[in-house]
């Protein structure tokens, strides 16, 4: 079987990636209808502010949300997690998948005016290249103004989903931008997207506005992808960190949009009238170990902790009901048939304290202060976190929570000598090598190093269809063995907004294109 229909069957494969109540949507076209109202601002009220807008240079949610509104990629996802063009008109693999050629779409402009082209492109995938690993040794090479060709020195069935994938979205920029970018990323936000960046007021907000000369594709809006529209004339991006203000400021119509709502407050948003809520199943919520320095670059240390958790305390306190988490050491749903597995299943929720102990003593656990570092900005993570200081001090742990805002605990947490644990959640990816926890080359916080996992990460990336399952269940048995993270479990996201607002959709985060807001 050759390598292109190799690929043709994996994306059929991957229609069963459908995961249910995943994007809630008011208006599941997204097109704007007759009667709909334009105009106006919305006014959205997020739990943090991100470091950068640049997605190129973070997996931080914050980031992502924010970012999807003004930037574009080559390819992107539809609702049902297949991947569909986006920037480029088209792609084609040649034979053996060593080359991808992509068309570029005609007259797309940025937001200064330029028309996008193939310079472009190629500048903007060099940047977001050198933070990831997953396409292998690869080159970019210009064609013509409109036409890109990718070289792999590795063919994989899982690149259209590298290239696609949002967690850090390839998004394209000006030439000139994405080569003057310094070590923390572009300082200037412009893309192709149907918002612009207008101004960034630290802690407060930040504003966009309608792109006048956005270009859109036709076809039905689906996913991250499809027919976008900027129908009102502004978003108003406003950091609200206390998860009171957010209800209350919903409530009150003081927000139209409300992202991730305390869950002990959905009784009383769900009783008032004129707003909704919005459940949507998330990803995985997980406990991240500092490998790099400290007690927990021992694995028996790690598995100390593992055998110490009471997942069902940890994910209750977190989120709230049984409604809103599942226990599940899987990565990945049952949905996604090429990726769920059940190995290490047998290492997950042991609530074994004797054998927690047993392992800190072989450890050489002398009683030092273990730093877990949270954040209030999501009540979720701060809330696990507390229950797990709980946990570990039954063992006789000695634990000490250190609480910043969002943006520096995401500071704090490349700096190994600042903490031993923080908390985070990820949301369900595609394919296994795009969870950045698992890659060492990603040197990502926690630091991972691991040549047992990069060797399976690396043989599933070149893996025939055949073959993933078998070395998936060893990538999830030698997880539950290294531990680079606890997963915790599974669980699902809140958020609300006016009734006055249509077309809404949530999709891998909350979408405000093809979005509406009446009087």
């Amino acid at each position: 079987m050759n390598l292109r229909m190799r690929i043709v069957i994996f994306c059929v494969l991957m229609i069963a990636l459908i995961i249910s109540g995943c994007s809630n949507e008011t208006n599941s076209s997204g097109e704007k209808g007759e009667g709909v109202q334009t105009g106006g601002t919305l006014n959205i009220a997020y739990p943090t502010q991100p470091q950068t807008i640049d997605p190129h240079e973070t997996t931080a949610e914050a980031t992502r949300d924010a970012a999807k509104v003004i930037y574009e990629s080559l390819v992107t996802l539809d609702n049902n997690y297949q991947v569909i063009p986006q920037l480029a008109d088209s792609y084609e693999i040649n034979e053996d998948g060593t080359v991808i050629t992509f068309k570029l779409r005609e007259n797309v402009k940025f937001h200064n005016g330029e028309l996008m082209e193939a310079n472009d492109v190629i500048a903007s995938m060099k940047k977001w290249g050198a933070k990831t690993p997953e396409l292998g040794e690869h080159e970019w090479k210009e064609v013509d103004k409109q036409t890109v060709e990718l070289h792999l020195k590795e063919p994989s069935s899982l690149t259209m989903y590298f290239l696609a994938d949002v967690s850090r979205i390839a998004a394209i920029m000006p030439m000139e931008i994405a080569d003057s970018a310094g070590p923390t990323g572009a300082t200037e936000y412009i893309g192709t997207g149907p918002f612009k960046f207008v101004e960034w007021k630290q802690d407060e907000v930040i504003k966009f506005e309608k792109f006048a000369d956005y270009q859109s594709v036709s076809t039905k809006a689906s996913g991250l992808g499809g027919k976008k529209e900027a129908i009102v004339d502004a978003l108003n991006w406003n950091f609200v960190p206390d998860s009171s203000t957010r209800v209350n400021g919903l409530m009150s119509g003081q927000y139209d949009f409300a992202h991730m709502l305390n869950y002990d407050s959905i009784p009383q948003v769900e009783s008032t009238n004129g707003v909704e809520v919005d459940i949507w199943s998330y990803g995985i919520e997980a406990l991240i170990f500092n490998k790099k320095e400290g007690l927990f670059s021992d694995i028996k240390a790690r598995q100390a902790v593992n055998y110490a958790l009471d997942m069902d305390e940890i994910m209750g306190a977190a989120f709230v009901g049984e409604d809103y988490y599942e226990l599940d050491s899987a990565l990945f749903l049952p949905s996604q048939t090429n990726w769920y597995s059940e190995a290490g299943k047998d290492k997950y929720n042991q609530k074994d304290p004797e054998k927690a102990k047993e392992m800190l003593k072989e450890a050489g656990y002398n009683g030092e202060e273990i730093v877990i570092l949270t954040s209030r900005d999501y009540e979720h993570h701060y809330n696990a976190a507390v229950a797990t200081q709980q946990e570990l001090e039954k063992i006789g742990m000695n634990v000490k929570l250190d609480v910043y805002d969002w943006p520096t605990l995401l500071e704090r947490r490349d700096n190994p000598s600042a903490y031993d644990i923080f908390f985070t959640g990820f949301s369900t990816t595609t394919t296994p090598n795009q969870y950045v926890f698992l890659n060492s080359e990603t040197e990502w916080a926690g630091w991972t190093n691991s040549p047992e996992i990069d060797q399976l990460l690396e043989e599933i990336r070149v893996a025939n269809e055949e073959d993933i399952q078998g070395l998936n269940d060893q990538l999830h048995e030698e997880l539950w063995e290294y531990l680079p993270v606890v997963n915790l479990g599974k669980n699902s996201r809140v958020s609300g907004y006016s009734e006055k607002i249509s077309g809404y959709t949530n999709f891998l985060g909350p979408n405000f294109w093809n979005v509406s807001k009446g009087n």
